[in-house]
């Protein structure tokens, strides 16, 4: 029997006593007791002259030597946090202290939350390029689209992994979870028409996921067709107000260059996967789908359209990004694994197929889908691990 889950009133309070308890969720912890003159003069002067001058003469050993080689920032400017919008920097921080908890439990990697006091997109680049003496990684985190296209793109080549996680943490668990639903309903990936709600970080980059844009290899197998609708509409290629990454989309997705609303581009899909806001989906809307319909409604807390109301509609496999239904697409599935991955192999950057092979392993997992078990658990037993495996091997 389902457990029963607390009220989102009862979770608020809660969770306002429990930040207040503990003055936020983290700690500094010494790896090292200092007992003693010698310990201390081990961990600090005379002897950590020693240390800094082996680092000198050679940088790379700071990753032996130091934190820097497993340690992970996460950075934001708070300009998109959950589904609160932009609430600035220091309203952001319980929400990144979150993630490096997420990080240390799941993936056994040290993380650091760093929220910063600009929005300027140069700025945060040159920020987070001066990072690099002492992170291993960089996670980017809760920034608006689209100028978290151009701080990643711009930060790709400054030595260490850098990842957004609303961005690819968020398409690799998609994939995931739509390679085992479309076994469920005997269909494959290249026949699936798939409609996508929200074009920001998610939507854009699920959308490229699926579409294998930019792929640096052929083992990526694309959707057969693909349509994505923002807030004005489905995007098509006679829009005159679309940014350029959309611009971009409208260039290989929705084939037939169809427009309209939501509604619109739902009629004969297969798959509905909603990075938007709640209730903009109605049974109705459902059942124009195709037979067998697939609906990753993952809005949070509010779905697009509620589990129930989805199967009433029609839909045979239903995911959520809630954890009180089958098939929760958490992002936690995939990044610490990818992370993890990444630093044992000792790449500067992840790479497309490195999602890829992230996005396989964790779908993987699921020996036997069903409809309401295409995804792991978030407490699958070592799926970092699982995944930081498939990781490595592709890099």
């Amino acid at each position: 029997m389902r457990q029963k889950i607390k009220t989102n009133m009862d979770v608020y309070e809660e969770a306002i006593k429990l930040h207040k308890k503990y003055q936020g969720k983290l700690e500094t912890v010494s790896k090292i007791f200092v007992k003693d003159k010698q310990t201390l003069s081990q961990v600090y002067t005379p002897g950590v002259g020693a240390v800094s001058k082996a680092i000198e003469a050679n940088k790379e050993l700071a990753k032996e030597l130091t934190l820097k080689g497993r340690t992970i920032a996460v950075v934001s400017d708070g300009s998109a946090v959950l589904g609160l919008r932009n609430i600035g920097p220091e309203a952001a921080m319980p929400v990144m202290e979150g993630k490096a908890i997420l990080f240390k439990q799941f993936g056994g990697l040290d993380a650091f939350p760093i929220c910063i006091g600009t929005q300027n997109t140069g700025e945060i680049i040159t920020f987070v390029k001066n990072l690099t003496p002492t992170f291993a990684g960089i996670n980017l985190e809760d920034i608006e689209a689209p100028r978290c296209f151009v701080i990643e793109q711009a930060l790709q080549d400054i030595g260490i992994p850098v990842m957004h996680d609303d961005q690819h943490g968020t398409a690799v668990v998609v994939l995931a979870g739509l390679l085992n639903a479309a076994k469920v309903v005997g269909k494959s990936l290249q026949d699936l028409k798939v409609v996508i709600n929200g074009a920001g970080a998610a939507g854009i980059a699920i959308a490229n996921m699926l579409l294998c844009k930019s792929f640096e290899s052929d083992i990526c197998t694309p959707v057969g067709d693909l349509i994505l609708v923002d807030s004005k509409g489905i995007i098509d290629r006679d829009r005159k107000d679309l940014n350029i990454f959309k611009k971009e989309i409208a260039r290989y997705s929705n084939k037939e260059n169809k427009s309209g609303i939501l509604m619109d581009g739902l009629m004969g899909a297969d798959v509905f996967i909603g990075v938007s806001r709640g209730n903009l989906v109605t049974p109705k809307m459902i059942k124009t789908m195709n037979k067998n319909a697939i609906v990753f409604a993952i809005a949070n807390p509010i779905p697009e359209i509620m589990p129930g109301d989805a199967k009433k509609g029609g839909a045979t496999v239903v995911a959520s990004g809630r954890s009180d239904f089958p098939n929760q697409i958490n992002n936690v599935l995939a990044f610490p694994g990818i992370f993890k991955g990444a630093l044992k192999s000792g790449a500067t950057r992840i790479t497309n197929v490195m999602k890829h092979a992230a996005a396989y392993a964790i779908a993987g997992t699921i020996k036997n889908p069903t409809a309401d078990e295409i995804i792991p658990s978030v407490f699958y037993p070592n799926l970092a691990d699982i995944v930081a495996k498939a990781v490595s091997d592709a890099t």
